[in-house]
């Protein structure tokens, strides 16, 4: 991966942001993600919580891989799956 590639991605660094308005924030931007997009997270602590927040509201929307696991940094790459947009099959997904 080239540093341009990690440049163009958009990227929020949580341990600037105050608690309540992370969620949000991330939120906003996994939003505007096109399919195939993928944002980078820097925390000081484990994003589960984010993570579970996003498999319960999103579910099969998004990838998930750590960068890196701590102890001091976790870096998380959040993707918007391509072929979980416009979904018109019959598969049961509330989405």
């Amino acid at each position: 991966m080239t540093m341009t590639e990690t440049q163009a991605k958009p990227s929020i660094d949580v341990r600037t942001v105050p608690p309540r308005e992370r969620h949000p924030r991330i939120f906003g931007i996994l939003g505007a993600l096109l399919p195939g997009g993928s944002m980078l997270i820097t925390s000081d602590h484990d994003p589960r919580p984010l993570h579970f927040q996003l498999e319960t509201n999103f579910p099969g929307q998004f990838g998930w891989d750590y960068l890196e696991e701590g102890p001091e940094v976790w870096r998380v790459e959040i993707a918007r799956l391509e072929d979980a947009s416009g979904c018109e099959c019959c598969c049961g997904s509330d989405h």
